[in-house]
């Protein structure tokens, strides 16, 4: 693995560890400032799309009130092109009304100089599934 590819993979790491670490300083420092998120679910093609700092900012902080307890597990990472990675997960958490949440899903992520400028997040459209167990 060259060392590009190994930063690239590095920065996947860091980036779904601070998801898991619901550390939204963290998660906004991988990001280019003019960076784009596009959700999995919204009214358009691309799901909903967050473009700069205050609206990806936003959207990340949402996710995190809306499951409190939103996990990225299983992490596994694939560099595909000197500017474009995968990263591949299954999302647990638990929802307001205390249904819970387990998809598969994936982040195709573009970078330039060191900084994720777009993430296009995809996850399986399952249904919540029954209480929360304590």
């Amino acid at each position: 693995m060259s060392e590009h590819e190994e930063a690239l993979m590095a920065l996947m790491v860091r980036h779904i560890n601070a998801w898991n670490n619901h550390d939204l300083e963290a998660l906004m420092q991988l990001f280019a400032t003019d960076g784009v998120f596009e959700a999995s679910g919204g009214p358009d093609v691309e799901g909903q799309r967050f473009e700069g700092e205050t609206e990806v900012r936003a959207a990340f902080a949402s996710v995190f009130e809306r499951m409190p307890d939103a996990h990225w597990g299983g992490g596994r990472h694939h560099v595909i092109s000197p500017e474009y990675c995968v990263s591949e997960w299954t999302l647990t958490g638990t929802l307001a009304d205390g249904s819970r949440l387990e998809v598969n899903g994936c982040d195709f992520l573009t970078v330039h100089e060191g900084l994720i400028r777009r993430k296009n997040s995809y996850r399986k459209q399952r249904p919540p599934t029954g209480q929360r167990t304590n």
